[in-house]
């Protein structure tokens, strides 16, 4: 399984997840000058922007463990560039982290939410 396919297995897989969990997916694959985001979610009153991490291996370290101090600033500066452009938004929002980890023969076997894992500390 290439890269490429991984990470689309596992943005399908976490939007199941999601819906499965009583999120409603609003966007994917949202792209701003600042960078991307992969799941635009609304849940309860709250808006969610959702980075999908997806592993093959844990050689080096957890999903959730790839997510770079300029990759946070840059879903941060995404959420404030998607909340500008679109009206009629709610004002609380957070940014969560779904990790996936896959078996040798491509199947899930560890898929966690990470709520509020990124904050504008």
């Amino acid at each position: 399984m290439k890269r490429r396919d991984t990470g689309i297995l596992g943005e399908k897989l976490a939007r199941d997840f999601l819906a499965k969990h009583g999120y409603h997916i609003l966007e994917t694959n949202y792209r701003s000058p600042y960078g991307e985001i992969d799941i635009i979610a609304k849940y309860q009153d709250s808006l969610v922007f959702i980075e999908v991490r997806t592993k093959r291996s844990l050689q080096f370290g957890s999903p959730e463990e790839s997510i770079t101090p300029a990759k946070r600033e840059r879903m941060i500066a995404t959420g404030w560039h998607y909340l500008q452009v679109h009206d009629n938004l709610s004002s609380s929002w957070q940014i969560s982290i779904v990790a996936i980890e896959l078996n040798q023969k491509g199947e899930p076997s560890r898929i966690e939410l990470i709520e509020n894992a990124i904050s504008e500390d």
